[in-house]
């Protein structure tokens, strides 16, 4: 079961891949969730370099909850800010829009981010 669902995400990942990339302009927030915490990186695709990330490790935020994502987004969105980045694509790496990455996102918005 877990196998299959995890090719099940690497499907859908290839799919948004193939439709999105991030540019110097606009580049790309991607998101990834392990069983201990939750990662959000900007990458500029076009270089192939990661611009800034921010992760629940780096906030000290134990857990891996709704709050805790909203919280990595809202961080996310200040560094973003304070690199000169206000638009971004974002990636949800293949996970549903729901839940964690959806609360993520809601605080990369709330930060300020325009997606």
């Amino acid at each position: 079961m877990a196998f299959n669902k995890y090719k099940r995400r690497l499907r859908i990942k290839k799919g948004i891949r193939n439709k999105i990339s991030g540019t110097s302009e606009k580049p790309r927030l991607s998101v990834f969730k392990s069983n201990k915490g939750i990662y959000a990186q900007i990458i500029d695709d076009t270089k192939g370099h990661t611009l800034l990330a921010a992760s629940s490790r780096e906030l000290g935020e134990k857990g891996n909850g709704v709050d805790v994502s909203k919280s990595v987004g809202t961080k996310l969105a200040e560094k973003a800010k304070a690199g000169g980045i206000e638009q971004v694509v974002f990636d949800r790496n293949g996970y549903l829009y729901h839940g964690k990455v959806k609360a993520l996102a809601e605080g990369a918005r709330e930060g300020g981010l325009k997606f």
